[in-house]
């Protein structure tokens, strides 16, 4: 019996469907997530969200948030999420960048916008990360693998 999987982000479902397994990355390490888990509320950190089902893995690059788990129905929301296969490498090099450029010239006098700074380069490492490892050595993993940008 699967485990109904909802992740969401700010401005769009990421996915939903049903899955054997999610691994997601918690605010305290990774959790594998099974059908019939424990009611839980966890936040998450920047990491890499696994969804295995019968027909093979999707990975999602997660820019935070929370989880809440009950025991049919696992549901994420998310700062930022996006599928793998759906990460355009050139943006995501483009935003890298533009961030390492804006770090160099020193902290902006508001703190607010430095942070903003740091975490869109976590987020851009992030992606460019996970491109890197699910679309290059894990080719065949899941639909669309490999696939050129």
């Amino acid at each position: 019996m699967p485990i109904r999987c909802e992740i969401v982000s700010q401005d769009r479902m990421v996915f939903e469907g049903d899955a054997d397994m999610v691994i997601v990355p918690g605010k305290d390490g990774e959790m594998g997530i099974l059908p019939r888990h424990a009611p839980l509320l966890s936040t998450l950190k920047f990491g890499l969200l696994k969804v295995r089902r019968a027909g093979g893995e999707e990975v999602f690059a997660i820019a935070g948030g929370v989880v809440e788990v009950q025991p049919d129905l696992i549901t994420v929301m998310a700062d930022a999420a996006e599928n793998v296969r759906e990460i355009d490498v050139s943006r995501a090099e483009a935003a890298r960048q533009r961030a390492e450029a804006l770090l160099q010239q020193g902290p902006p006098p508001d703190t607010d916008a430095y942070l903003a700074v740091e975490a869109a380069l976590r987020r851009s490492n992030l992606r460019l990360e996970a491109v890197r490892k699910y679309r290059g050595s894990q080719r065949g993993s899941f639909p669309g693998a490999g696939e050129k940008e």
